[in-house]
């Protein structure tokens, strides 16, 4: 089955390379314009980057049946 799943997972890694990439530009735009804390869209792309990256994991478990 974890092959079944491999593309879903590819996509799922590439999407969270995304998110990544999304927060480290929101960081730097607020350190550009001399903020101090983080963004708090930067949080919320980061939680989902992290949501992501346990799908993507999930997907690549072995399959339990026997």
């Amino acid at each position: 089955m974890a092959g079944e799943f491999g593309e879903i997972r590819v996509r799922l890694e590439a999407i969270a390379e995304e998110l990544a990439d999304l927060a480290t530009v929101r960081l730097k735009e607020s350190i550009d314009a001399g903020g101090y804390e983080l963004p708090v869209d930067e949080r919320r792309l980061t939680r989902a980057r992290r949501a992501v990256e346990k799908a993507a994991a999930i997907l690549s478990e072995p399959d339990d049946r026997d």
